[in-house]
């Protein structure tokens, strides 16, 4: 009986090993599969992560804890007890983790066993941490920048773990500047996505920078966490709202008020002649936004120039075809950046993420707002920020260049006061003429961030207003002007 006992578990202990040893194997060919594109299926992503999780939990090893890694996908699984005391993870003291990888942490509370201890006293639980220092498995709808890369992820065997007094901090280290950028924690919501399997949200975590290159995450669920970046400073969730109204209304009366410049236009000049997305949509979509930004930045340094040479060459200012030079420079020259970029590389171009604060019970969340629009950074500072920041210094030069000249030419005149009123019109007319409203886009920072996103707003979808109304001043001033002229003509006929 004694051999037949140990010849019993001889070939338990053989039946374990092969066990382990065909496991094991399976496991690392899953997460190299996982490594390569895995198609356009979204249900393909889904399958192989929901795969790759449960082999975790139900392989079979010696000891407290496996640990399993290929280039870019990392699996720990540990063997639990009701009397978790708690966990600490960090890549410093992990085996195996490549020095290429930036440091990471996981810290798991006690609390973290209790629930599933008090329905049942399991003999084991398994807790499995799933490390992608990739992100293409993850991609959402707004395509998001995930700091390092990295997707951090737990699970406590087939339980779902939420609400958690104490929270599981995840820290990702990093040597990169995060200035101009916003972080916040985020996880994984399986389903939320309309085009992807699902999309990032910050409910439930808590976001800390306690150093420069440290962003702590701290979480009261498990799932997979990762570190959103988004560029610029979030404007509050409530006052996305009345944003949209005001553009909604304020390009609703450019609209119109632009249409009745043409028609005007068109009547007094007998020379005019009246005449969800998919990605590469979205792409044409922000270059063109793109080009028009830029030929209307072009247009209004092209005004500045055109006006110092009505004030400042007074005499000879004539130009061979400067009209055909004026059009090649403001569509030609804006033309020619977008297509080089384009060329250069088109990604350059797509679905572009705008953050909105909102204030939460456990922390800041972000509400994400995509639009199409210049997604690199280095092309929105130069191309962007740069171009326009340029355009308007030159403009404000010239703007008050113009006001001093105007000033001189008034004290010599000694007749302040009868021109007060037009000398104000025309202050306000050359400011949107230049463009010079455009400038309260550098005090998006700080204390400035939010009179400036009204004010700008306002100004900026009102411009074709306030270009119809100088154009109509304009008008009636010219009409004065001829019929002052022609009145004069008739009394001297009269008086001849």
């Amino acid at each position: 009986m004694d051999q037949h006992q140990a010849l019993f578990f001889c070939l338990c202990l053989l039946a374990a090993q092969v066990v382990l040893v065909e496991t094991l194997p399976e496991i690392l060919n899953l997460m190299k599969r996982l490594e390569r594109p895995i198609g356009r299926a979204l249900s393909s992503r889904v399958r192989f992560i929901h795969h790759l999780e449960q082999m975790l939990l139900n392989a079979s090893f010696h000891g407290h804890n496996l640990t399993l890694q290929t280039n870019s996908i990392q699996s720990l699984v540990f063997k639990l007890s009701c009397g978790f005391p708690g966990l600490s993870l960090s890549s410093a003291t992990l085996t195996n983790v490549s020095q290429a990888w930036a440091p990471h942490a996981m810290q798991f509370p006690a609390e973290l066993t209790k629930n599933a201890c008090v329905t049942s006293r399991p003999a084991e639980l398994r807790l499995i941490c799933v490390y992608f220092f990739t992100a293409h498995l993850f991609q959402d709808d707004r395509n998001s920048s995930l700091l390092n890369n990295y997707v951090l992820g737990a699970q406590l065997d087939h339980r779902p773990v939420n609400n958690l007094q104490r929270p599981v901090n995840i820290s990702f280290w990093h040597n990169r500047s995060l200035e101009g950028y916003t972080v916040t924690c985020v996880f994984w919501k399986e389903g939320a996505g309309k085009h992807s399997w699902g999309a990032w949200s910050p409910k439930g975590c808590y976001t800390e920078q306690p150093s420069p290159t440290q962003v702590l995450c701290h979480c009261n669920h498990l799932t997979y966490f990762a570190v959103l970046m988004l560029s610029g400073d979030p404007v509050p969730t409530e006052l996305q709202t009345p944003l949209e109204y005001i553009s909604l209304v304020g390009c609703s009366i450019s609209i119109v008020a632009s249409l009745l410049t043409i028609l005007l236009n068109a009547h007094s000049s007998s020379q005019m002649v009246p005449p969800t997305v998919p990605r590469s949509v979205c792409t044409v979509l922000a270059a063109t936004l793109h080009y028009a930004l830029l030929s209307s930045l072009t247009w209004m340094g092209v005004e500045g120039f055109n006006l110092y040479l009505l004030l400042g060459r007074v005499y000879n200012v004539y130009i061979r075809r400067y009209l055909l030079k004026l059009c090649v420079l403001g569509w030609g020259f804006p033309a020619l950046l977008v297509l080089l970029l384009l060329m250069i590389k088109s990604s350059v171009y797509g679905p572009c993420v705008i953050s909105f604060s909102k204030s939460q019970e456990n922390g800041t969340g972000f509400q994400n707002v995509s639009m199409c629009w210049v997604r690199s950074p280095m092309v929105h500072s130069i191309l962007v920020m740069g171009y326009g920041g340029l355009t308007s210094l030159f403009n404000l030069v010239v703007l008050a260049w113009a006001l001093w000249i105007l000033c001189r030419l008034r004290k010599r005149e000694k007749a302040l006061s009868p021109w007060a009123c037009r000398d104000i019109v025309m202050v306000l007319g050359l400011t949107v003429l230049l463009g010079t409203t455009w400038s309260l886009a550098f005090f998006s920072f700080s204390v400035f961030l939010l009179p400036q996103v009204f004010l700008f707003t306002i100004f900026n979808s009102l411009y074709g207003f306030f270009l119809f109304l100088w154009f109509c001043s304009q008008k009636r001033y010219s009409d004065a002007e001829a019929k002052a002229v022609m009145e004069a003509v008739s009394f001297s006929q009269m008086t001849h």
